[in-house]
């Protein structure tokens, strides 16, 4: 697939363990597209590590302010209907911004396990 996927999907919680799980889960779908071939960003996979070295402001704006310039680039939008994604101020903000720059949007379950290095082949 050309292009590149913007991985939505829920993080903010009250507790820490459930952001925690909602990062692994990104990155697992994450994974998998990229298994798949597809280039991915997902902003729960880059932003959740820097958050825990140096903690940033926990608020829909200052997220939206990070992650729109980077949905503006990309072709497509799939959102991992985990927990609480119906629920996401941040999703509803993602799904509008890409509807409104023409983005077309995919809704994914989430995968249960990560690609194993079997699944993976070089074309080289």
């Amino acid at each position: 697939m050309t292009g590149l996927t913007y991985l939505a999907s829920p993080y903010t919680h009250a507790d820490a363990s459930v952001r925690e799980r909602r990062f692994v889960e990104a990155c697992r779908a994450a994974s998998a597209l990229m298994a798949r071939g597809e280039a991915v960003f997902c902003p729960i996979a880059h932003s959740h590590p820097i958050d825990l070295y140096a903690p940033l402001p926990q608020t829909t704006e200052f997220w939206m302010a990070m992650d729109l310039p980077v949905l503006r680039r990309c072709d497509r939008m799939k959102v991992l209907m985990l927990d609480g994604w119906q629920n996401s101020k941040g999703i509803a903000l993602e799904m509008k911004a890409a509807e409104a720059m023409g983005i077309p949007i995919e809704f994914i379950e989430a995968e249960r396990r990560l690609p194993q290095p079997e699944d993976v082949h070089d074309d080289e």
